[in-house]
């Protein structure tokens, strides 16, 4: 026996499957939400910072020494006074900030430079609005055990466990150079150390980096997949930015029947009627020292025209049947425009009749 069961489609119509519109995006924008990693930012500014040290190691290392052979050589019978030492600390202030200046402006640089590059130039304060639900306890307590939480603290252990390894390898590496330490100079265990740190810093630097790579292609899906809007959301959207199709079909409505009404106001006012006579009826008005060439006031077709004819009777205004006259009227000028010029002479002749015809009934 089969068996049928009902299925209720409505149930998916809400599903998000839909990609953002441009609109959606904009607004997720002005709220702070973009696909971003932490990470990446980090990373640039930690292996920016390696890479300066590299860099500028010869010049850091003239500093710092300059620095401590002033100190120990110049200042130990320096006497101490208030003024004295406001006087050292500005000037050994000056000198610290002097060393570590490229140190600074290069992690400044990439910091500004990685979240350039991963949204733009963004300002917005909507992420620093105080919000109450932001410290519902409930919520809270659903954040830490939700999927988001188990992956960034998935990805906190998966990093820790590459830097350890990072460490392990390095050090193991460098253990004969480690054991000789005591038995060189100061100058060389220096050099020794500043060596492996770099060493190390540069490969825990480029590893990071790596791995803030990865995490903010996983951030850009996941962001993509957070603002997916249902078929109804893209619907209700249109609706709002163009309009309630129902509401603008009424204004439409509402603007034709003013319209309309203003146009059999202009009828009573014309000179002729000029007809098809049962589809078409034009109504054309001329004033001489106003008008270079008869107006058309009011134009219709069937019970627009039929509606033009009963004004005009119920104001005394004549009506004359001139199928081929009143359909090129009708077809090739609307309402307030001049008569097209090949048809003056036409319209010369009714107008000439009717002006006729008023001197007869005066």
């Amino acid at each position: 026996m089969l068996y049928r069961y009902p299925l209720d489609l409505q149930l998916f119509a809400g599903e998000k499957t839909e990609k953002a519109t441009p609109k959606k995006r904009q607004d997720s924008r002005k709220k702070g939400q973009v696909a971003k990693s932490q990470d990446l930012s980090g990373a640039v500014v930690l292996l920016s910072s390696f890479f300066t040290l590299l860099m500028f190691g010869g010049y850091l290392r003239e500093r710092l020494v300059h620095l401590f052979t002033d100190v120990l050589t110049n200042r130990l019978n320096t006497e101490i006074s208030i003024s004295n030492v406001m006087s050292l600390l500005m000037k050994y202030g000056i000198q610290i900030l002097l060393m570590l200046a490229p140190l600074f402006i290069s992690a400044i640089v990439m910091g500004l430079a990685a979240n350039m590059l991963q949204v733009g130039f963004m300002i917005t304060g909507d992420p620093l609005t105080p919000r109450f639900s932001k410290i519902n306890p409930i919520k809270g307590f659903k954040n830490i055990f939700s999927m988001r939480s188990l992956v960034e603290f998935a990805k906190s252990i998966f990093k820790l466990t590459i830097i350890g390894f990072l460490v392990y390898q390095t050090l193991w590496g460098a253990l004969a150079g480690i054991s000789k330490l005591s038995e060189v100079n100061i100058e060389k265990s220096f050099h020794f150390v500043a060596s492996l740190t770099l060493n190390l810093g540069l490969k825990i630097g480029v590893a990071l980096f790596v791995l803030a790579v990865l995490d903010f292609l996983y951030q850009k899906y996941e962001f993509e997949k957070s603002i997916k809007m249902s078929k109804q959301d893209i619907k209700d959207e249109y609706k709002k930015m163009e309009g309630d199709p129902m509401i603008k079909g009424k204004i439409r409505e509402r603007q034709r029947r003013m319209a309309m009404q203003r146009m059999m106001q202009e009828v009573p006012k014309a000179d002729v009627i000029i007809t098809n006579p049962t589809h078409f009826a034009v109504a054309l008005k001329y004033e001489g020292s106003q008008m270079e060439a008869p107006q058309i006031v009011a134009k219709g077709q069937d019970f627009v025209a039929l509606r033009i004819k009963e004004i005009a009777k119920e104001n005394g205004v004549i009506t004359m049947e001139n199928k081929p006259l009143a359909r090129a009227l009708y077809q090739r000028a609307e309402i307030g425009d001049s008569i097209p010029a090949d048809l003056f002479q036409a319209v010369a002749e009714v107008l000439a009749y009717v002006y006729k015809l008023k001197g007869k009934v005066k």
